[in-house]
């Protein structure tokens, strides 16, 4: 078969594949992945099928090892009335705080590679906030290396050293083992690890000696 009729044969069958509404709809909903999309396209438009797959494999690589090395840190207020505890935004001002306490969320894996990012951060929001307990909720971590547990303790200290006391909740059944095994865990003792962040806050309001609502 002529090389002119196989190629109009692939470029039929492929214009059905290529759909803009797409493109679009990942725009609004994800820019990451936007991105990843383009690359793909762009890819196999200027180097052809296999090496544009594989330029959008790389980029998708790259794009995931940015998140895991720079995981999210949300300082958590809680909603109004409930026991919803989430980020604190724009969106919701009117979300609970609690004079003395800092809420601070962990998400992902805990590793070398963003362990020291995250202390970072948790310092920066220690020196804003000046906090007599620092509460990390850990529900969303699944893994917890040495390195970050290092951290951890290193957190501690430096807590300790300064009148702050260093709570955990949330933690996941691994994580809790990791620490448990670890000279953190004889640190903390069971009074600073609880299961959830509701029964912490409730700790840290019996111990201020008010059931009042929180400013």
């Amino acid at each position: 078969m002529p090389n002119a009729v196989l190629a109009g044969i692939v470029i039929v069958y492929s214009i059905g594949l290529i759909r803009p509404v797409d493109f679009r709809d990942i725009l609004r909903i994800r820019i990451h992945e936007f991105i990843w999309a383009i690359a793909a396209f762009l890819g196999v438009m200027l180097l052809g099928t296999l090496q544009g797959i594989l330029a959008a494999i790389i980029v998708s690589l790259v794009a995931l090892a940015h998140q895991t090395a720079n995981p999210p840190v949300y300082v958590l207020g809680r909603k109004r009335g409930t026991n919803v505890f989430r980020p604190r935004s724009s969106e919701h001002p009117d979300d609970e705080s609690f004079p003395g306490l800092l809420m601070v969320r962990l998400e992902g894996r805990l590793f070398f590679l963003n362990a020291e990012r995250i202390a970072d951060r948790i310092r920066s929001l220690m020196a804003e906030a000046k906090p007599r307990v620092v509460l990390l909720d850990l529900s969303g971590v699944f893994d917890l290396e040495y390195s970050a547990l290092k951290m951890l303790a290193e957190a501690d200290k430096r807590c300790r050293d300064t009148g702050v006391a260093l709570w955990l909740a949330g933690l996941a059944p691994d994580v809790y083992l990791v620490i448990q095994r670890s000279p953190l865990g004889e640190a903390l003792g069971r009074e600073r690890l609880f299961l959830n962040v509701e029964l912490a806050v409730d700790k840290h309001l019996a111990r201020q000696g008010t059931a009042a609502p929180p400013a």
